[in-house]
């Protein structure tokens, strides 16, 4: 099954009313894969619906279709997922970690501007497009949202999250197994999860997260790569709570 996404689409709209596709979404659905009037296709809106709809105007630009059904999807993971990660100096890795992150289950990637940072400028519209790529192949009806770039200190004050944690190596202060301390808590809340880059976070970052309700954490004795520690942390959050 193929799947389109719509993220325009009103909460409002019900059965026998229509849904029009973008630009690229028509073009893919009747240049590339031919569809015509009268096939069937499933549409996702990026907040967890799930439409079966029949095409009524196989138009390249604007290819519209009927809503016969409207199906809302669980998701696998209770509460939200919130990875805030450096981005890596190789921008591939950083690229792969939000499309993995996107099919293991995450609500919200935010990339951080740290002391450390090797990379200070990223292309947010490209990793949006990996985003929406992942989530259609793992026929997910929600999209993550994809923050700007942010400084640290920033994600840090802003924070709302009921669990908050910062992955670090600094051996300055003790650290709990991120692993551990989920199973002490009720999955179904929202979670935040730091990810330091390369060099990792400096002494200030790590003391200003703690005063803010962070609590430093480990992901296991292996010194993981940044792409690696967010992948890690993003699949304890979905796997380890109960």
């Amino acid at each position: 099954m193929y799947l389109f996404y719509a993220t325009d689409i009103p909460a409002t709209i019900a059965v026998g009313q229509t849904i029009v596709l973008n630009d690229e979404e028509s073009a893919h659905a009747v240049r590339v894969l031919r569809y015509t009037a009268g096939d069937t296709i499933h549409i996702a809106d990026g907040r967890g619906n799930m439409y079966e709809a029949v095409i009524t105007n196989p138009h390249p630009k604007h290819c519209e279709a009927e809503v016969r059904t409207i199906t809302p999807q669980v998701k696998h993971h209770r509460g939200t997922v919130h990875i805030a990660v450096a981005p890596t100096k190789n921008i591939e890795r950083m690229e792969w970690l939000s499309e993995k992150c996107t099919e293991i289950g995450v609500d919200t990637l935010t990339p951080l501007l740290c002391h450390y940072s090797e990379r200070k400028i990223i292309r947010t519209d490209r990793l949006q497009k990996i985003i929406l790529s992942a989530a259609k192949q793992s026929l997910s009806a929600y999209l993550p949202a994809l923050s700007e770039l942010m400084p640290v200190r920033d994600c840090i004050l802003s924070a709302t999250e009921q669990r908050r944690y910062i992955a670090h190596s600094s051996p300055w202060t003790d650290k709990r197994d991120l692993r551990d301390e989920l199973r002490k808590t009720d999955g179904n809340t929202s979670t935040i999860v730091l990810i330091g880059p390369e060099g990792g976070f400096s002494d200030d970052e790590v003391r200003l997260a703690m005063k803010h309700g962070f609590i430093p954490v480990s992901l296991g004795e292996a010194r993981l790569r940044t792409e690696t520690a967010a992948i890690v942390a993003c699949t304890m959050i979905n796997y380890v709570t109960e």
